[in-house]
C-alpha cells in the first residue's frame, strides 16, 4: 500500500490568503523553515493503477498537477482516480468535487449524512451522477472502493460542518458527521483521522497496532487562535483536540503502539509548521512527523 499526502494543511492552507500570522508571513517570505501547504487530502493505492482520493480539497487541481501518479496515462482522457471518499461535509473536503466535473467516471463514497448535504445543494450535480455514482457507506463495515484496499469507516468525536452549525449543535459526539478511516492492504493498516475532538479510549482501541497513523494536528494549544487574536474559538470548540496540554494528542497517544505517526490537517497558525521551534521539537521528540504536501507513506 502506498499513500501520498496531497494536502497537509487545515482549511485555508498555508499561507492563508487573508492571514498575517507569523507562520503565514514566513511562508510568503520563502523562509526555508516553512513550506507552503495545500488543504487536507490524501491519495491511496494498492496496485499503483487505481487510486482512492480521500477528500476533495478546494486545492485538488493543484494537488493533482503536483502528483505524477495522478496524471492521465491512457487515451485522450483518463484519470487514475477511481474513487473519492469523503470523511465529512466540510467545505475543505467537498469543494474540490466542483473541479472533478469533466465527465470523468469515478465512484463517490460518503455517509448518508454527507450525501444528504451534497444532494441538497444542486451545484454538486456538476459531478454528473451518470459518471459519478454516489454510493453509501455503512459505518464499521469494511468495503473495497478500489482493488486491493479494504476500508472501514468509524466514528470519532467531532461536530457537524461549520456551515451546518446551529443552537442544537453538540461537540464531541462520535457520529458519522466526523469519521476516521481504517485502510488495510496486504496485512498492513493505515489509519487516517484528519479531524477528532477527543482521543477517547474507543479511538485509541481503533488506532492501536496501526502501521501508520495520520492524525488531526490542527492546533498546538487549545487557545492558539484566541491568543493570536485571530478568532474567538478554541481548538476543542472547533472540534479538534489540541496537540499539547492535558488530554492533548501528544499525551493521550504517547504510549500507544503505532508505527509511523504523522500530523496532518495542520492550521496555518500552528508553530510546528516552522522548523527549529520549541513546538516542532516537542512533537518530534514524542515520535511524531509533521506532514507535508507530497509526503509518501509506503507500507
Amino acid at each position: 500500500m502506498k499513500a501520498i499526502i496531497l494536502g497537509s494543511a487545515a482549511g485555508g492552507g498555508l499561507p492563508q490568503w487573508n492571514c498575517r500570522c507569523r507562520v503565514c508571513e514566513l511562508a510568503r517570505l520563502d523562509d526555508g523553515r516553512v513550506s507552503p501547504r495545500t488543504q487536507s487530502s490524501i491519495a491511496v493505492t494498492q496496485d499503483g493503477e487505481h487510486w482512492l482520493l480521500v477528500n476533495a480539497s478546494p486545492d485538488i487541481r493543484q494537488q493533482i498537477a503536483a502528483t505524477r501518479e495522478l496524471h492521465p496515462r491512457h487515451g485522450a482522457r483518463h484519470s487514475p482516480i477511481a474513487a473519492v471518499l469523503l470523511t465529512n461535509g466540510d467545505v475543505d473536503h467537498v469543494a474540490g468535487l466542483l473541479t472533478l466535473r469533466e465527465s470523468q467516471p469515478f465512484k463517490l463514497y460518503a455517509t448518508a449524512t454527507t450525501r444528504e448535504s451534497l444532494d441538497a445543494n444542486r451545484i454538486f450535480s456538476v459531478a454528473n451522477p451518470d459518471f459519478v455514482p454516489r454510493l453509501p457507506i455503512v459505518m464499521d463495515e469494511p468495503f473495497e472502493p478500489v482493488p486491493g484496499l479494504v476500508v472501514t469507516m468509524f466514528a470519532v468525536p467531532g461536530k457537524v460542518p461549520l456551515w451546518l452549525e446551529d443552537a442544537a449543535m453538540v461537540i464531541g459526539e462520535a457520529t458519522e458527521t466526523t469519521v476516521g478511516l481504517d485502510i488495510e492492504a496486504g496485512g498492513r493498516r493505515l489509519l487516517y483521522v484528519p479531524g477528532c475532538a477527543d482521543v477517547t479510549d474507543a479511538v485509541k482501541r481503533r488506532i492501536r497496532g496501526a502501521d501508520a497513523l495520520l492524525f488531526d494536528g490542527t492546533l498546538f494549544t487549545d487557545g492558539e487562535m484566541v491568543e493570536a487574536g485571530l478568532g474567538h474559538k478554541t481548538a476543542r470548540r472547533m472540534g479538534h483536540v489540541p496537540m499539547s496540554g492535558d488530554g492533548g494528542s501528544l499525551e493521550r497517544l504517547r504510549d500507544l503502539p503505532v508505527g509511523r505517526r504523522i500530523f496532518v490537517h495542520i492550521n496555518n497558525t500552528n508553530p510546528v509548521l516552522v522548523a527549529e521551534t520549541r513546538e516542532r521539537g516537542t512533537a518530534e521528540a514524542s515520535g511524531w512527523e509533521i506532514g507535508h504536501d507530497g509526503m509518501e507513506v509506503a507500507l
